[in-house]
């Protein structure tokens, strides 16, 4: 990946308002693979203390997102065909990570692995809470 395109992938996720609403962080961008963070906070969770369903859905989605501009050299925009999550395990923990990784680009079609993992910050840990394959397609 080139730095201009980090760039514009770094500059993106930055402008982004649901993003800074979730406090998200862009661990790793590269081509093919971008990895996001997002802390625990109460409006995401249910009354056991693990997030909710949607929150993983959300940033399965994005991250998926992510991934396929990563592999297009230019500047583009996609958008989600169809977006599917097994659910492993509750996810008690203090923070949701995010690693999506491009199985197969195309030329407008792309198909994107999720994993979800949850980490606990004092002992470091991670869990695999979630699996998600998404296909995205590039219209611009």
């Amino acid at each position: 990946m080139t730095p201009e395109k980090k760039k514009l992938m770094t500059d993106s996720f930055g402008r982004s308002e649901t993003l800074k609403f979730y406090k998200a962080e862009l661990l790793e961008v590269e081509t093919d693979f971008v990895s996001i963070k997002i802390p625990k906070m109460e409006m995401m969770t249910r009354k056991a203390g693990m997030f909710n369903g949607a929150m993983i859905a959300s940033l399965v989605d994005v991250s998926a997102g992510y991934a396929a501009v990563s592999h297009y050299p230019e500047d583009c925009y996609v958008v989600t065909v169809e977006l599917k999550v097994n659910y492993l395990r509750p996810a008690m923990g203090d923070a949701l990570v995010s690693k999506a990784y491009v199985i197969k680009g195309g030329s407008r079609i792309s198909v994107i692995r999720v994993e979800i993992y949850i980490q606990n910050e004092g002992s470091g840990s991670e869990s695999h809470v979630a699996t998600s394959l998404v296909t995205m397609m590039k219209i611009k």
